[in-house]
C-alpha cells in the first residue's frame, strides 16, 4: 500500500476540498447554529467550504471523504491510525466510530481525497498533521453524500 508523501515546509499548499451539493445546505446551517457556540470551528467549517470545490452528488469521487463514508486516517504525530465514519452532529456516536462534521478532526477530514495530508492546530495550540489512507463510500441508502 503506498503512504501518502506529508510535506515538512512551513507554508504547505492545502489539499483540495470536494464536497456534495446534497450536503451543502446542512452543512451552511451547522455553521450558522454553531457561530455563537463555537465561532472559532464554524469559521473553519466556513473556510473549507469556502475553498470547496462543489460537485453533484453524483459525481463525488469515491476516494473523497464525505457525510456517511467510512474513512481510515492517520495522525503523523505519534503514527496512530483510526477508522472512522464522517456524519452530521445529530448522528455522532463515538462508541461507534461515528464522529461528526462539527469536531476539529470531523472538519478536517471532509472533503479530503485519500493520500491527502492535512495540518490542523489542536484546541491546545499544537500543530498535527492528518493523512487520509482510505475511504469507502457511503452505502446508496446511508446519508447523503
Amino acid at each position: 500500500m503506498n503512504q501518502p508523501t506529508v510535506k515538512k515546509r512551513g507554508t504547505a499548499r492545502r489539499p483540495a476540498v470536494i464536497i456534495s451539493d446534497a450536503t451543502l445546505a446542512h452543512l451552511e446551517a451547522l455553521v450558522d447554529g454553531t457561530m455563537h457556540r463555537n465561532p472559532a470551528l464554524a469559521e473553519r467549517l466556513l473556510e473549507e467550504i469556502g475553498r470547496a470545490r462543489i460537485v453533484p452528488a453524483h459525481k463525488l469521487p469515491a476516494n473523497v471523504v464525505s457525510i456517511g463514508s467510512r474513512d481510515g486516517y492517520r495522525n503523523e504525530a505519534p503514527g496512530q491510525e483510526q477508522t472512522v465514519t464522517l456524519v452530521f452532529p445529530e448522528d455522532a456516536d463515538i462508541t461507534r466510530g461515528r464522529i461528526s462534521v462539527m469536531t476539529p478532526i470531523g472538519t478536517a477530514l471532509l472533503g479530503l481525497a485519500e493520500g491527502a495530508s492535512f495540518q490542523w492546530d489542536t484546541r491546545d495550540h499544537q500543530r498535527k498533521t492528518l493523512s487520509v489512507l482510505r475511504v469507502e463510500p457511503a452505502a446508496d441508502d446511508g446519508p447523503e453524500r
